[in-house]
C-alpha cells in the first residue's frame, strides 16, 4: 500500500488523484500519475504541495484522467487570476440536493420576469429599481450556479464520452 503524501493531504489535486486510484492503481504513486498525465514527477509533487500553480493543459489532463471535472472550476475560480472575479465555486452535490436546489429557484421565475419587466419597462432604471434590478441579477446568478451544479454532476457520471459511470452513482 503507498504512503499518504501527509504535506500535500489538504491539496485539492492530491486528492482527487488519491481518489481516482481507486480505479487506476497507477495513480497510487506520482510517478505513476505523472506518467499517465505526460509532466514529470517533481513538477506534480509541486503542484500538490501547493508550491507552484499547474498550468491550465494539466488540469485538463488531470480532470479527464481523474474523472475530477471539478478541478476545472476550481483552478478557475481559485487560482486563475480572471477566474477569481468572475467565475462562481461550484460544489459536486447529490443528484437529488441539486434538484431540489433548482426546482426551489425555479418556483419564483415567475416573479423575477415581472421584476425584470417592470424595471426595464419604460428602457430607464430609477434609484429606487437598482435595488430590485439587483434581486433579479442575485436570483439569475443563483440559477447559473445551480445548473452549472447539475452539469458537473453529469459530467462526473456520465463522462465526456456520455457514458454512465456506475462508480459515482449508486446501482439499483
Amino acid at each position: 500500500m503507498p504512503r499518504k503524501a501527509t504535506k500535500a493531504a489538504d491539496n485539492v489535486y492530491y486528492k482527487a488523484r488519491i481518489k481516482a486510484a481507486n480505479n487506476n492503481d497507477k495513480l497510487n504513486s506520482r510517478e505513476g500519475a505523472a506518467e499517465v498525465i505526460g509532466i514529470d514527477r517533481t513538477r506534480l509533487a509541486r503542484i500538490e504541495l501547493d508550491s507552484i500553480c499547474a498550468y491550465p493543459e494539466e488540469i485538463l489532463m488531470m480532470a479527464d484522467i481523474y474523472n475530477a471535472p471539478e478541478l476545472e472550476n476550481y483552478f478557475c475560480c481559485e487560482q486563475c487570476p480572471i477566474g477569481k472575479h468572475s467565475v462562481p465555486h461550484i460544489e459536486v452535490l447529490e443528484m437529488d440536493r441539486i434538484t431540489i436546489q433548482i426546482v426551489s429557484s425555479l418556483e419564483n421565475i415567475d416573479e423575477v420576469k415581472k421584476e425584470l419587466l417592470d424595471i426595464t419597462e419604460d428602457g430607464i432604471i430609477t434609484e429606487d429599481e437598482k435595488p430590485k434590478l439587483d434581486h433579479v441579477v442575485k436570483t439569475l446568478d443563483k440559477i447559473e450556479k445551480e445548473s452549472r451544479e447539475l452539469k458537473l454532476w453529469v459530467q462526473k457520471s456520465f463522462g465526456e464520452k456520455g457514458e454512465f459511470n456506475y462508480g459515482n452513482v449508486a446501482k439499483h
